[in-house]
């Protein structure tokens, strides 16, 4: 075999090994991605879906569809109107906490509609939110249920507090565009830091 013959076989099986290499690593790649994108609600979402792979090919799909939104920073101007609406909610919160947390409740609701987020259906919301502010999720799901018990009647005062409080971390997050891309668990761990 000739000097020329035997270095493209070499650089051919040295391409081989690569490309193997990387269709055996690009599922872990893949996860690595996801899990720090989304944080704990990767792990949610792999815990309720039938396997990691349904589970991944849906959060991925949750990119997809982010990707599509016409998604929008908030001006300065609206950012502190909103923040006034907040501290009306909970000065509100005194005399009436069942309203104060159905305001607290329409108050999120507008943020994301102007921030561009859809809010006809729940479940997509999470959906949608969970691409960029899933740190803050879990206690929005907890938000939202004690709401729906409040409507019911079904909800201590102490639950609709730490339902406002809940509502509050998203709410800052949403007003807060800086690191919007950021991994969720990167935010979770600034939001520790700045309490």
């Amino acid at each position: 075999m000739s000097g020329a013959v035997m270095t493209v076989v070499i650089i051919l099986i040295v391409v081989a090994v690569v490309v193997l290499l990387g269709v055996a690593l690009w599922p872990r790649m893949r996860s690595r991605r996801l899990r720090e994108r989304f944080g704990p609600e990767y792990d949610r979402t792999v815990d309720e879906s039938q396997n990691r792979r349904v589970a991944e090919r849906e959060l991925a799909e949750r990119e997809r569809r982010h990707q599509q939104l016409e998604l929008r920073p908030l001006s300065e101007d609206e950012k502190q109107r909103y923040n006034m609406q907040w501290a009306h909610v909970q000065e509100q919160f005194i005399d009436d906490p069942a309203k104060s947390l159905q305001n607290a409740d329409r108050l999120l609701t507008s943020v994301m509609t102007d921030r561009g987020y859809p809010t006809e259906d729940y479940h997509q919301q999470l959906a949608d939110l969970s691409v960029q502010h899933a740190g803050p999720l879990e206690q929005y799901r907890s938000a939202h249920d004690i709401a729906e018990r409040a409507g019911r009647g079904e909800a201590s005062t102490e639950d609709i507090r730490a339902a406002i409080v809940n509502y509050r971390e998203l709410f800052v997050d949403l007003l807060d565009d800086n690191g919007a891309d950021q991994p969720a668990r990167n935010k979770v761990d600034q939001t520790a830091q700045n309490k």
